[in-house]
């Protein structure tokens, strides 16, 4: 998987968990929901882990966790938010 497909799958991952957990809040005892969103965080941690290795880390509270690296890697390529990162904003101008 590429890597705009994959940031773009983490993304769409983030967001049903975000929703799943605000239905939750409301609706604590439906089960199926709760399946759902165990689910989609574990995927999303799978994913996001092969992401991570591949091409950096995501968070800077992550960018210390590869085995051997001496170096902060945070500080790496395009941060998630900057245009070459973000498939989202890809041909668009920042403000």
């Amino acid at each position: 998987m590429e890597r705009d497909v994959m940031l773009q799958k983490l993304m769409e991952m983030d967001f049903i968990a975000t929703d799943l957990g605000l239905y939750l809040n409301t609706h604590p005892e439906e089960t199926e929901a709760i399946t759902a969103y165990r689910q989609v965080i574990a995927a999303a941690e799978t994913l996001r882990a092969k992401f991570e290795a591949a091409y950096g880390p995501l968070c800077s509270f992550r960018s210390d966790t590869q085995e051997g690296d001496t170096s902060w890697q945070w500080k790496n390529d395009p941060w998630p938010w900057q245009l070459g990162a973000n498939p989202s904003l890809a041909g668009k101008e920042c403000m």
